[in-house]
């Protein structure tokens, strides 16, 4: 079974300031604010939330491919893809727009400036859901607004179940878009900071979303999460991480691993614990798609964690 994962690729430009912001910005002068930082250190990491999710689902045997709008200087990347062995024919290069860029400075205390050009995906919209019968799941993961408004309607017009994860997204949604990609949706993935907006927005609570779709997943960070379906609540334990080195990309490696769940068609419990155990892999390594995985590893991992076997 193939997954498409409709989402964003884009370059994260991670840079280190050797000190912290407070000691440089000038509280009353805030208003005419004009500061720069000596970053001695930084290092480029392949990312976004497609290129993630299709990372992690891929290392663990899970077929995926990733939809999205790339710039002209995506060539390095795709071709890590290639030899990933991951499907780029869904990958559409914009001329004369650049890949998706983030620069994200962070000071010795963990603040950080983030400045994110959006490149190429803003033009998300200009790749269709094919519809030809080989795609048998989907995810409309964080992408060009208009991207992910056209992704969730062909979905639903090719009967293909999909996952709607609003994630970063959210704010450039209304609250009757947002209802309606739920109405379109099989299931819903948010964190509980996401989960409290999408309520506010839409003035559906978590039980009332879950009455709509398959199933609502809410992750809670390192209290685990919770997988709503219907009016029962199920309880999702966490992973106690090796190391917490890097929390960026958690969410994706946790996407796929609900991908590989239910395109095995295994239980819930199971389901819930493999996301929850993939997170936990991923935030013991900086950048997003360094993380070492296969199969194998993560069903010793799975064996250790939860004393069962993964089963799929």
């Amino acid at each position: 079974m193939t997954a498409l994962i409709c989402g964003s690729l884009a370059f994260d430009n991670i840079m280190v300031f050797p000190g912290r912001f407070r000691d440089h910005i000038l509280p009353d002068r805030i208003h005419m604010l004009n500061v720069a930082f000596m970053v001695p250190e930084m290092r480029r990491e392949f990312g976004g939330c497609a290129g993630n999710i299709a990372y992690n689902l891929n290392a663990i045997g899970g077929d995926a491919l990733p939809m999205g709008t790339v710039g002209d200087d995506f060539e390095p990347y795709r071709q890590r893809l290639k030899g990933l062995g991951i499907d780029d024919r869904h990958l559409r290069r914009i001329e004369g727009r650049f890949t998706a860029q983030a620069y994200i400075t962070t000071d010795l205390d963990d603040n950080q400036i983030t400045a994110f050009h959006p490149g190429a995906m803003e033009l998300a919209h200009e790749n269709r859901v094919p519809a030809d019968g080989d795609i048998r799941i989907g995810i409309v993961a964080p992408d060009g607004r208009e991207g992910m408004l056209q992704h969730a309607e062909q979905f639903a017009e090719a009967d293909i179940p999909f996952i709607f994860d609003p994630g970063q997204g959210m704010p450039m949604f209304e609250g009757e878009e947002l209802q309606r990609f739920i109405e379109l949706a099989s299931w819903v993935t948010v964190n509980d900071y996401e989960a409290g907006l999408l309520q506010q927005k839409t003035g559906l609570a978590p039980a009332e979303i879950a009455s709509r779709v398959r199933a609502l997943v809410i992750t809670r960070g390192g209290e685990g999460s919770n997988i709503w379906i219907g009016d029962r609540r199920l309880e999702i334990p966490p992973v106690t991480a090796a190391e917490v080195i890097d929390p960026t990309g958690c969410g994706d490696a946790y996407r796929a691993g609900l991908l590989y769940g239910l395109m095995h068609e295994a239980d819930w419990e199971t389901t819930g614990r493999l996301a929850s155990l993939l997170g936990a892999l991923k935030i013991a390594s900086p950048g997003t798609q360094n993380h070492a995985l296969s199969h194998a590893r993560v069903a010793d991992a799975f064996r250790e964690a939860f004393d069962r076997e993964l089963g799929i």
